[in-house]
């Protein structure tokens, strides 16, 4: 019997002391707009004198909570620390925030996942400790409801040992924003401009990397609240000059004589600082596309390029069967009658991607992630194409006809859909919606540019994009007599009609795999014998593998991105690259996007990209990462690596 009570004791001794080290997290607490716990960093105390905690928030899409200044509106989370036990002072860093607009109103945030790091103060030092925070913070939708969690966490004594919760804390801790220096950005000059009654405040600053699109954030409130900074760049963009007015009546104390801490963002860097500004000369006035108007028309004949290529992509081909029978039901045809229709199939593309536009700006504005074919993520959008698809393709083999009214669609001359002014509307608006799991050459550059900046240049940006895809279109539009020309509509089409019907049922097919995978139908098969072994995307773990001397290559793709394929089939799955990747001195790193994921958004983002497909190289001598082109090469991919690894 007292072997038997000794076994027992000892057996609760060491369960007891798993069940306290193992999780170093709190219970979940859920609401409406997501869940929140806290967290630790270790499993016990150790020696040091504090300790790394995070409130870890994952927040539903469309809701976001506060930054420590909330902006129009709002409050930030606040905690009290009440029954804790050997807790003393508690300092929340805040990792750098965004800017949401709602209704007008201007605020600072996150929305998605974000850890809130906190320094823990231990008065006694090798002793357990006892949190017990009640959380109090706001969240919004299209409305604000005021949250509440009590979260308990205690951590015992012992050796400081990481827990699984040390990177996730670690990596929201780096976006805290540090010293200009450390993030490689030097700053000019902070000034205060004072012109009739607009006030503001103008900071100048320089990096030796090129700035992406810089936010700035101005504190304290109780001094003045201030709007969206107005933004400069130099042509190489290694300059930038930020701008924010104050707000009419809430100056409350003179510029010149008041401390004021100014927060740099500019992607995934940040850096903050607290200067009183000194007196500044205006500068001249601001338009939406001053801000480095050489580099904006440059773009927008990139967009036009791209939209233009965009036509020879795989993901319009299955459309141009529709296309093809349209042109050929054009022989013979009256030249007004061909102009009209073309110049329908050129609205399409226009209006749709003017519909896109609009929706990457609402959804950008409720701080959503965006990207160019993120609606190929959604099961919903998928079943709804498949159902055009293989209903166009049954259209195509006579199983039924689609007539409608005459006075909506008839153009003259009376026949199916492909004598219509909204047939060819149609046509061009699928061919479009169907273009988007595709990035052709110069179309992530245009699109990354609009994506990271505001509604004007994405609206401008998407209309270039619009008309370079209508091109075509126009053209024929133009000069009808090319179409004119075309041999005149017979019996042979029928056959034509049956081939161009099975590139839309291929369509549907690879569409329906697609959504097979996202909802759980269908799963990947096991590797392949000599087939490249990729991991798993971590963006915590490439610092890791660069810091001890690795060369990692990462892609970003998707089940729905068909360039990506192209690249795997022309590039990454053949030698000599495929050799490379499997000789073991690259770590090889996927990242999957075929369904929504917040993180492989945001790390997009943080290379200016907002569509895939997107590949990077990192090492020894390239620690930020080498971006690559969305048409990869194997010379391309090859000298990356090369000057990733260095000599």
């Amino acid at each position: 019997m007292r072997r038997l009570l000794l076994a027992l004791v000892g057996m609760m001794t060491v369960l007891g002391s798993a069940a306290m080290a193992a999780p170093a997290t709190s219970d979940w607490v859920e609401n409406e707009a997501g869940k929140v716990r806290l967290i630790a960093a270790a499993t016990t105390t150790g020696k040091a004198a504090s300790m790394r905690l995070g409130v870890h928030f994952q927040l539903l899409p469309g809701w976001k909570i506060y930054w420590r200044t909330p902006g129009d509106a709002g409050y930030p989370p606040k905690i009290d620390w009440s029954g804790s036990k050997n807790a003393g002072a508690v300092t929340v860093l805040w990792p750098a925030p965004k800017r949401f607009v709602l209704a007008g109103l201007q605020n600072h945030g996150y929305a998605g996942e974000v850890v809130l790091p906190l320094d823990v103060a231990l008065p006694r030092p090798h002793k357990a400790v006892s949190l017990k925070a009640n959380l109090d913070y706001l969240a919004c939708s299209q409305i604000c409801v005021p949250m509440q969690a009590d979260l308990n966490l205690t951590v015992p004594a012992g050796p400081a040992q990481p827990s699984d919760f040390a990177d996730v804390i670690s990596r929201f801790a780096a976006r805290v924003p540090g010293p200009a220096d450390v993030q490689g950005i030097s700053i000019d000059s902070v000034e205060f401009i004072s012109a009739g009654e607009t006030t503001s405040v103008r900071l100048s600053v320089s990096s030796a990397t090129p700035f992406d699109h810089p936010d700035l954030f101005i504190e304290p409130a109780e001094t003045a609240s201030f709007e969206a900074p107005r933004l400069r760049l130099s042509a190489d963009r290694t300059q930038a000059i930020l701008e924010s007015a104050v707000v009419p009546g809430t100056l409350t104390a003179p510029l010149g004589q008041t401390p004021l801490t100014v927060t740099l963002v500019d992607g995934e860097r940040a850096m903050e600082l607290t200067a009183i500004p000194v007196a500044g000369a205006a500068l001249p006035p601001m338009t939406a596309d001053a801000v480095d108007g050489a580099s904006f028309l440059a773009m927008l004949g990139i967009a036009l390029l791209g939209g233009l290529i965009l036509n020879l992509m795989p993901c319009v081909l299955p459309v141009l069967s529709i296309k093809v029978l349209g042109a050929l039901g054009h022989g013979g045809a009256q030249l007004h009658h061909i102009r009209a229709a073309f110049i329908a199939s050129a609205a399409g593309i226009v209006v749709s991607f003017l519909a896109l536009a609009a929706l990457a700006i609402a959804i950008k504005s409720a701080g959503a992630a965006v990207g160019w074919g993120i609606q190929f993520q959604q099961p919903a959008f998928l079943a709804v194409m498949i159902v055009l698809l293989l209903g166009f393709a049954l259209n195509l083999w006579g199983a039924f006809e689609i007539r409608l009214p005459s006075a909506l669609m008839n153009v003259g001359g009376g026949g199916g859909g492909h004598h219509t002014l909204l047939g060819h509307f149609l046509s061009g608006a699928f061919a479009t919606v169907l273009a988007t799991p595709c990035s052709a050459p110069f179309l992530g550059t245009a699109i990354g540019f609009a994506l990271a900046r505001g509604p004007v240049e994405i609206l401008t940006i998407f209309t270039a994009l619009a008309l370079g895809m209508a091109a075509p279109y126009l053209l024929v539009a133009v000069w009808p007599q090319a179409a004119h020309k075309l041999p005149r509509p017979g019996r042979w089409m029928v056959r034509v009609k049956h081939v161009m019907g099975l590139a839309l049922v291929a369509t549907a097919l690879w569409l329906g795999l697609i959504l097979a995978t996202q909802t759980g139908l269908l799963s990947e098969g096991d590797k392949a014998d000599g087939a490249t072994a990729w991991v798993k995307f971590d963006q915590a773990a490439i610092a890791r593998a660069v810091s001890e001397g690795k060369v990692v290559f990462v892609d970003v793709t998707a089940d729905w991105c068909i360039t990506c394929k192209v690249n795997k089939a022309a590039v990454l799955d053949r030698a000599p690259v495929a050799t490379r990747l499997r000789d073991g001195s690259v770590i090889a790193m996927r990242a999957d996007w075929t369904t929504p994921d917040s993180g492989v958004a945001a790390y997009l983002a943080s290379f200016g990209r907002y569509g895939i497909p997107f590949n990077a190289v990192y090492g020894p001598k390239a620690a930020n990462g080498i971006a690559l082109s969305e048409l990869l090469s194997s010379d391309e991919v090859l000298a990356a690596l090369r000057q990733a690894a260095g000599p």
